[in-house]
């Protein structure tokens, strides 16, 4: 399974940008999913995560209240909501895969994912 994210872009501080995560080659519909950043000259980091239940979802202490995960199981999908965006959110976004993930569980761990997309670059101007 191939995974693409898609959506990102140039957006104002306090603006919205919705990020969607395809897949090719196969389905993640057995998959916990996540979204991951990382911004110059750091680590990469957790943002969101959502269960392949689809009702479980974990975020990070930064984009809670913010963000919004979701996954349409009929399309394949999933998206991530950017609210009131900082110039702090500025990163290049991914898309992951966990394939081992239980069905009502949301990973936060990066190295449970073992499907990763090519990222998205999110650029917040202040």
């Amino acid at each position: 399974v191939q995974l693409q994210a898609s959506g990102g872009g140039l957006a104002q501080a306090g603006g919205s940008l919705r990020l969607s995560c395809s897949a090719s080659g196969g389905t993640f519909s057995t998959f916990g999913m996540g979204w991951f950043r990382q911004a110059p000259g750091k680590e990469r980091e957790f943002v969101a995560a959502i269960s392949w239940s689809a009702d479980v979802t974990e975020y990070a202490d930064t984009v809670k209240g913010r963000f919004t995960i979701s996954r349409d199981i009929a399309k394949n999908t999933v998206s991530l909501q950017m609210n009131s965006l900082k110039p702090e959110d500025t990163a290049v976004y991914y898309c992951a895969g966990a394939s081992t993930s239980r069905y009502t569980q949301a990973v936060r761990t990066t190295t449970r994912y073992d499907h990763w997309g090519r990222g998205t670059k999110v650029t917040v101007s202040s």
